[in-house]
């Protein structure tokens, strides 16, 4: 019975498919020729001139070898060394010109040597300078790079080597471009004509094709809004006639159930989504907060039992305790208040108001309100006298941006002790840095500098009372006015930016 059935359904199938798809569609492969001819048309457009350019290094690079060669081996007055230079200019166009220690010619380009000897002295008298821009390359014994004379473009290498020989080369770059130009003009002729052929070719064997499959796509695009009226027809009796009638019974048994589905699936996707990340982030909240406040409680713990069982009864020693104790529980205060400032910046419950205000008093005026703690930190703090700059932001935010940027900066203020700020109009926007001297940030902490509670140096970080929020702040300030913020390592400092509009 189960070998009937299955030759019954084959013979279904062999009734329905008469012309095979596969047949059809592999004449869609002449239209790899269009892609092969764009590609290679891209690519000799891209590429040609430079490889051009790199030839012609090359061989100026292989001059230099010839030369330098020829004047260790002191060979450069034979006629094998000059015969090797010639076939160097006359094959590839080169011009040069060679004199020894004692400035007497030893070999000049018979298409315009000679015309090189006043600008080898021009380099060798300092008369001619380099312009580090288009040095393309530099050793201790040769500068290559590329110049203008006139209103031409040469590809030009000087230099004197250690045996006194002097030497200039030089080949026009105009010669590239052109022939980049001509080679591009008969390759574009050429694939646009096989272009235009294979495409009359394809638009008229995959019309018949493509006509079913564009029925099909119709269809399945207005399955995708859950439009399923509309039916596929067709009599050419191959898989795509299959195909649609498959589709055909599928739109009719799915219709009711994934209206009804997708509605629910769509509502149910969005509670886990929302209560996954609600989950995610009170976990993170409560690690984060239990590890930050396990120091200071463990603190104030031992300092008060201390105090209750009177270990020490001296006043100073109790003073000592109880100084102890209302530091540790300021600091806990403090970064619960940024806790609850970050937490209402994360989830959006704290309004942003753009106004216009003077960045520059703003900078100023917390800057001179720092000079104590600057100054007791022994701290120099460098500034400019900069103009009244206005920008579009949260004011209120932004003191806060720079307040903790400053504040890094005086705890991790080392070297020379400086503390630099700086305001950068660039464009539309201004720049405003704080820069401190002392060890940079390693790099592999930098991508997390802007995570909640991470220190690069916790034990440095417990000393001044760092709680590892300061920078997360920043970040989702930032965020909520949609401004760019960043750090910079230095050799000998840290840099710390962020970049508002200008009013």
């Amino acid at each position: 019975m189960a070998c009937l059935f299955f030759k019954k359904k084959l013979n279904q199938h062999n009734e329905k498919v008469q012309h095979s798809v596969r047949l059809q569609f592999s004449l869609i492969f002449i239209g790899l020729m269009t892609g092969v001819v764009l590609l290679c048309w891209f690519i000799n457009s891209m590429f040609l001139g430079q490889y051009y350019m790199n030839t012609k290094t090359k061989v100026i690079m292989s001059a230099y070898w010839t030369i330098s060669q020829a004047a260790n081996s002191d060979t450069y007055s034979t006629e094998e060394f000059k015969a090797a230079l010639d076939d160097v200019c006359s094959v590839y166009n080169i011009m040069v010109y060679v004199m020894d220690a004692d400035s007497m010619v030893k070999y000049q380009s018979f298409n315009g040597g000679a015309e090189l000897e006043r600008r080898l002295f021009g380099y060798i008298l300092g008369i001619i300078t380099d312009d580090e821009q288009r040095i393309l390359g530099k050793d201790e014994d040769y500068v290559l790079q590329r110049v203008q004379v006139g209103d031409d473009d040469y590809l030009e290498m000087y230099g004197r080597l250690n045996t006194g020989i002097s030497f200039i080369m030089r080949t026009p770059v105009e010669s590239i471009r052109e022939s980049v130009k001509i080679a591009n003009r008969f390759f574009a002729y050429s694939g646009l004509a096989g272009m235009v052929l294979g495409a009359a070719i394809i638009w008229f064997v995959t019309g018949r094709i493509t006509r079913p499959i564009l029925k099909l796509s119709h269809i399945s695009e207005q399955m995708v809004h859950l439009d399923f009226e509309a039916k596929y027809t067709g009599n050419a009796h191959n898989e795509i006639d299959l195909l649609g009638e498959n589709i055909n019974k599928l739109s009719s048994s799915l219709e009711q159930s994934i209206s009804e589905l997708k509605t629910a699936n769509n509502e149910l996707q969005k509670d886990i989504e929302r209560k996954e990340q609600i989950d995610e982030m009170r976990k993170e909240f409560l690690a984060n907060v239990s590890h930050e406040l396990k120091t200071p409680i463990a603190l104030i713990q031992g300092y008060a039992e201390g105090l209750s069982e009177g270990v020490n009864d001296d006043p100073e020693s109790r003073n000592f305790y109880c100084e102890v104790i209302m530091d540790e529980a300021s600091k806990m205060n403090t970064m619960v208040q940024k806790l609850l400032t970050l937490n209402q910046l994360e989830f959006g419950n704290d309004v942003v108001t753009m106004e216009r205000f003077d960045l520059t008093a703003l900078v100023n005026n917390y800057i001179q309100s720092a000079q104590i703690l600057t100054k007791q930190n022994g701290i120099q703090v460098c500034t400019e006298q900069w103009e009244p700059f206005f920008v579009w932001a949260d004011e209120y935010k932004t003191e806060e941006v720079f307040m903790n940027y400053f504040s890094n900066a005086v705890n991790h203020c080392g070297g020379e002790k400086k503390i630099v700020v700086s305001l950068e109009q660039r464009e539309r926007l201004i720049r405003v840095g704080v820069f401190n001297t002392g060890e940079p940030i390693p790099e592999d902490a930098l991508p997390h500098l802007w995570e909640k509670f991470y220190k690069v140096d916790k034990a440095r970080t417990r000393e001044y009372g760092g709680s590892g929020v300061g920078l997360s702040i920043v970040k989702a300030i930032m965020e909520s006015m949609n401004r760019q913020y960043g750090v910079e390592n230095y050799s000998n400092g840290v840099l710390f930016w962020f970049e508002l509009e200008l009013a």
